[in-house]
């Protein structure tokens, strides 16, 4: 027999305790049986999810010198076999050349089908056919608490996962035109900058949101656009290449009404749109929405959230009156909305 190792005296003891306890020959506990529930959850969305998850590499001027380029990266992922790939819009944005690289080693070039920087979502196009997809879940079943699994390349590492909860929903956050994004999810799931663009998912691998932003300095506060806005966003850039909108004008946020309430005023849905802020010269400043204010409708439909209100405000809207249902303090007002097109 060969020479034992020189273990550190330490490792040595407690090797000898564990040996002499369950004798020198016990089999190891198969490694199935340590994992428990939380962990096998995450690996199988891991598993699953991970090879559709993308590092995007791209290349921006710098100022107006075209000789002189920046390198940057962000994350992406697939969601057609046929090549289409979500990211954020603040990662390609501008860029030059942009590759798509998957974990299986196939780098990939990418041209942009379309880019809203109001939400910050854009849709990419790859040349291929045989792509792994993430399937697309929905944002407006969530609950605070449940598991949020987050995968990305932060900082260059490729396919790095981490894990949280959802924090909180409904948050607005300033997106690179000014505008607020209104449907973002809040989660505790480590981000870090390259995670921009890679999927938020449940714990049935399907993507909640698109990570999208973080708070610097803290800890446990990172952002990711709503899925449910997400796929409102995406068919427009499918067939017009940028979103086509109304636009009233405001900032909100989910509410749900008490039932209390309901009763009271004789309202039957208790899901509404909070407004948070109100841009001056727009739509519904013009009609005297207010800060504070509950909208219930908008042009006889329920405005059942902001997901919800974003699809009451589609291109045919634009130019058109609404009347929307307003609760204001104790009073339910009917406003006379005219939508103008987003981004003008």
């Amino acid at each position: 027999m060969g020479a034992r190792p020189q273990f550190p005296q330490f490792l040595l003891d407690d090797h000898e305790a564990t040996a002499s306890a369950v004798g020198e020959k016990a089999p190891r506990a198969a490694d199935g049986a340590l994992l428990d529930d939380y962990s096998r959850v995450v690996s199988s969305v891991v598993d699953r999810v991970g090879p559709a998850v993308c590092l995007i590499e791209v290349a921006k001027e710098v100022g107006r010198n075209k000789d002189a380029m920046r390198a940057g990266h962000g994350s992406g992922f697939a969601i057609s076999p046929d090549g289409l790939v979500l990211t954020n819009s603040h990662v390609v944005h501008g860029a030059k050349s942009i590759t798509a690289r998957f974990p299986d080693g196939r780098g990939i070039g990418a041209r942009v089908v379309g880019d809203d920087p109001a939400t910050d979502v854009a849709l990419l196009r790859v040349e291929a056919q045989d792509l792994p997809v993430v399937p697309l879940g929905q944002s407006g079943v969530l609950r605070v608490g449940q598991i949020a699994i987050a995968i990305g390349n932060p900082l260059g590492f490729q396919t790095t996962v981490t894990t949280g909860v959802v924090s909180a929903l409904g948050r607005a956050l300033p997106s690179a035109t000014g505008r607020m994004i209104d449907d973002v999810i809040q989660t505790d799931a480590a981000l870090n900058p390259g995670n921009s663009g890679g999927p938020l998912l449940d714990s049935r691998g399907e993507v909640i949101g698109v990570n999208t932003a973080i708070i610097p300095g803290a800890q446990g506060i990172c952002f990711a656009v709503a899925i449910d806005l997400v796929r409102l966003v995406v068919g427009d850039l499918v067939r017009f290449g940028r979103v086509k909108r109304g636009f009233i004008g405001i900032a909100g946020a989910d509410i749900r009404l008490p039932r209390r309430a309901l009763s009271r005023l004789d309202l039957t849905e208790e899901r509404a749109v909070h407004v948070l802020k109100v841009e001056p010269g727009k739509a519904a400043a013009k009609a005297g929405l207010r800060e504070g204010d509950v909208l219930l409708e908008l042009g006889g439909r329920d405005a059942t959230g902001i997901a919800a209100l974003a699809r009451l405000l589609g291109s045919e809207t634009i130019g058109v009156p609404r009347e929307a249902r307003v609760l204001r303090g104790s009073q339910i007002l009917t406003l006379t909305i005219v939508p103008g097109e987003s981004g003008n």
